[in-house]
């Protein structure tokens, strides 16, 4: 492996029972990059990230995660990786430092525990039972437990599930400062608007296969169709073009400035999203 690609996948399968949950998966993740998994419920997300995280065994295809199989890798790739799950954090009797000192202890080079602590945001939470934080203070420890170990790629599965937005906006500027460390991001979400605020790239699963990757400005929508609309005399009108400033220009210039009930309508992640897992709406 590359010492360039932190995560390769190579037609990925894994089945249960009569059920394919992945199909054939391909991806490749840059080391420093964060790469978001999108996909509806039942898509094979959380399959295809446990296979790689080495909980789960893979049926067929290949993968590699920091130049190991991880489904064969022990301890020292381990201390690599950081997890940070969907689960609200264990232990609600210990304070946040002693929580976070704890975990530093699993890892062979663990960071500062109240380095840690105040790279979450946590410093004046530090001495508090976890069991009495907010749900947002709460996930904060989550992630401080995941980026103890100084791991090199980093696994966030729906980290702001239940935030509002606040608390995600914070989170997404916690998201960043570990990017600009150079650790890999490897994020589940179903926030769309998350991964274009995050992901430099993203993938989009639906029925176990990859049904799409690239970055989510070409996923949505540059380059594709715009819808412009407009009245006309003979009632209203829509164009799908891909050059909506030219086809603005010319209405404009047809009516001698303003054109009546113009709209532009450009595609957003969201819709090609939709189209592409094969929403009915």
């Amino acid at each position: 492996m590359s010492n360039d690609i932190a995560v390769r996948v190579d037609g990925l399968r894994k089945r249960y029972g009569n059920t394919c949950a992945v199909d054939g998966v391909e991806l490749e993740i840059g080391r420093g990059e964060v790469f978001a998994l999108l996909g509806p419920n039942g898509a094979g997300k959380t399959t295809t990230v446990e296979i790689l995280e080495g909980f789960r065994r893979r049926d067929g295809g290949g993968a590699e995660v920091l130049g190991e199989d991880p489904g064969r890798a022990g301890r020292a790739w381990r201390s690599r990786i950081g997890i940070v799950l969907q689960l609200a954090t264990a232990g609600p009797e210990l304070t946040v430092r002693e929580m976070v000192r704890h975990f530093a202890g699993y890892y062979p080079r663990p960071r500062d525990p109240d380095e840690v602590i105040a790279l979450v945001g946590l410093d004046e939470q530090a001495g508090q039972r976890v069991g009495a934080l907010s749900g947002g203070q709460a996930r904060r420890v989550d992630v401080a437990l995941g980026i103890v170990g100084r791991p090199e790629l980093l696994f966030l599965d729906e980290p702001t599930t239940g935030f509002d937005p606040q608390a995600r906006r914070q989170f997404w500027e916690l998201v960043r400062a570990l990017a600009a460390e150079g650790v890999t991001i490897l994020l589940t979400t179903h926030y769309l608007e998350e991964a274009e605020a995050l992901a430099g790239r993203l993938a989009v699963l639906a029925g176990g296969r990859v049904v799409a990757t690239g970055t989510p400005a070409a996923l949505g929508g540059a380059g594709r169709p715009t819808r412009v609309s407009w009245d006309t005399a003979d009632g209203r009108r829509t164009v799908r073009t891909p050059t909506p400033t030219q086809l603005v220009a010319d209405l404009a210039r047809q009516a001698g400035g303003e054109v009546p009930g113009l709209t532009v309508t450009r595609p957003t992640l969201e819709d090609t999203y939709l189209e592409l897992i094969g929403d009915p709406a």
